[in-house]
């Protein structure tokens, strides 16, 4: 039987791209990382880079995962304070 139902089929699967501006850096940076470190089974990679003239961090993610995954992660980024998210993924 195939495994094509399952929810980590490759086909269930979506890559994409999230955008993270963290508008206060020194208060949810400590609480930024401690999510990503939980969903780090979907994340293929990171760059971040401090904007320091404007006062914020911005993070690229690189992400893996099915929808309910990311949706899950980028709700709880998006839950934190003076952080803003937006995501960008492949069809299915």
């Amino acid at each position: 039987m195939s495994n094509d139902s399952s929810e980590n089929a490759p086909d269930k699967r979506r890559l994409g791209v999230v955008a993270v501006i963290l508008k206060n850096p020194d208060r949810s940076f400590s609480d930024f990382n401690t999510l990503l470190h939980e969903y780090s089974g979907i994340i293929v990679g990171r760059m971040g880079l401090p904007y320091k003239e404007r006062g914020v961090s911005v993070v690229s993610l690189i992400v893996d995962g099915t929808n309910e995954e990311i949706g899950a992660m980028t709700g709880k980024i998006g839950q934190l304070p003076d952080v803003s998210v937006k995501t960008v993924l492949t069809r299915t």
